[in-house]
């Protein structure tokens, strides 16, 4: 709806943004051309400058005006000199009523049962951020209707084709949701103290929340937590406005590592040290810190691992299959007597195989245990240590590999400006 000479007046002003906000499909907002009628232009002035109407200019507060993403970040004076230069605008700009000109208006009957449209009927800006419990997304995670995806960042999860398409299945379950971040609360946080506590929770914008079924906009709302000291991951934050990424998180990194593991033994010795090097869709954070996601998540880490590495590999380092009792060895024994047979003191060794070998053992304590599934909010900072002392160690196996004579002047495919640790 556009609001131009002849469509509106100054005593109608009011009345037709809170009516364009609340009738539109999205939420937007009422456009004024260059040419608006002078007299609109004051009474739109007046508005702000009472708190009533906020003003979305294209150059200084979103590139598309027309969905508020948020509360305006400016000053009354500042929305209204936007006003006072609309006439040489080359666009026009958009007004949205505050929620000071909301209260009292009757959410629309067509938002009933869904709590985050109803909050954007409320003033709620479509990229204001809602947080949650990681455990929201268990049941997506765990049903096979839906396709779910791990990034170190975040998050993404859709009905699938297949579902999407059979009638036989709920309408009210044929949801998505593609861009979900992770937060995290840090204040409670000591590095080198398993025990401190990493919260992460689970950020979302108001306005996709908005466009899932009531049914499960209730079901969020269930999970629904405080923002109080919570912030979006920054790189997370970076590619949903529109930016590149200034770096990659801890499960990235690993793959980047066994991908230039590979490269530096195909270098050395004519064959790559792992069989896969893509990441499992469904592998990344735990959502819930129980001892079941914990033993779920190690036995995933070790198939990327031990379990990954090839024999013929350490065959064609020269490494023996058996040791000196005739007894078949494992591939990180192998690994292990390969480079300490390369003149590395043992402790130096013992060291850096330290991570793959904590992965294998606590691998083999729920094969052959059983084990109650407890929660305990340590795992949450235990994951995030594991899988900084795992790159670490692979890093420095590929600085030990790159010394090699056939690998001079070699160079890893990817160098982030930064390695996130969570």
């Amino acid at each position: 709806m556009n609001a131009g000479k002849s469509d509106l007046t100054p005593n109608t002003l009011a009345k037709s943004v809170v009516d364009r906000y609340l009738t539109s499909r999205d939420f937007n907002g009422l456009y004024l051309p260059a040419d608006a009628d002078p007299h609109v232009v004051d009474k739109a002035k007046e508005l702000v400058a009472g708190g009533n109407l906020q003003v979305m200019v294209s150059e200084v507060d979103y590139p598309n005006p027309h969905i508020r993403p948020w509360p305006s970040r400016r000053t009354a004076e500042s929305q209204i000199a936007s006003l006072e230069d609309l006439s040489t605008a080359e666009y026009g700009l958009c007004l949205y009523p505050t929620p000071l000109a909301l209260k009292g208006v009757r959410v629309p009957a067509r938002l009933k049962g869904q709590p985050f449209a109803a909050a954007l009927a409320k003033g709620r800006g479509t990229l204001e951020l809602a947080y949650f419990c990681a455990d929201v997304l268990e049941p997506y995670r765990n049903d096979p209707r839906y396709h779910f995806r791990y990034w170190d960042f975040g998050v993404e999860m859709g009905i699938g084709d297949e579902a999407y398409l059979d009638e036989s299945e709920l309408e009210r379950d044929k949801v998505s949701l593609s861009h979900l971040g992770f937060a995290y609360d840090l204040s409670g946080y000591e590095r080198k103290d398993v025990n401190t506590p990493i919260v992460r929770r689970v950020a979302a914008f108001y306005g996709d929340l908005a466009k899932l079924t009531p049914e499960h906009q209730q079901r969020w709302l269930s999970y629904q937590v405080t923002e109080d000291g919570l912030n979006p991951h920054p790189a997370w934050w970076m590619t949903q406005m529109g930016e590149w990424a200034d770096g990659i998180g801890p499960f990235d990194h690993l793959f980047l590592e066994i991908e230039n593991l590979n490269a530096l033994w195909q270098g050395a010795f004519g064959q790559p040290l792992f069989t896969h090097l893509e990441r499992p869709q469904d592998f990344g954070w735990i959502l819930r810190p129980s001892q079941r996601e914990w033993d779920e998540f190690i036995v995933q880490l070790d198939k990327v691992l031990s379990e990954n590495i090839r024999h013929d590999a350490l065959d064609a380092a020269g490494t023996p299959r058996k040791d000196s009792h005739d007894q078949a060895m494992g591939t990180l024994t192998r690994l292990a007597n390969f480079i300490e047979g390369k003149g590395i003191d043992k402790a130096v060794v013992t060291d850096l195989m330290r991570p793959l070998r904590e992965i294998r053992r606590a691998r083999q304590k729920p094969a052959h245990a059983l084990r109650t599934n407890i929660t305990d909010k340590t795992f949450v900072h235990r994951q995030v240590a594991l899988l900084e002392d795992l790159n670490s160690a692979l890093t420095e196996l590929g600085r030990w590999l790159s010394t090699h004579p056939k690998n001079r002047g070699w160079k890893s495919s990817f160098e982030p400006d930064e390695y996130y640790r969570m």
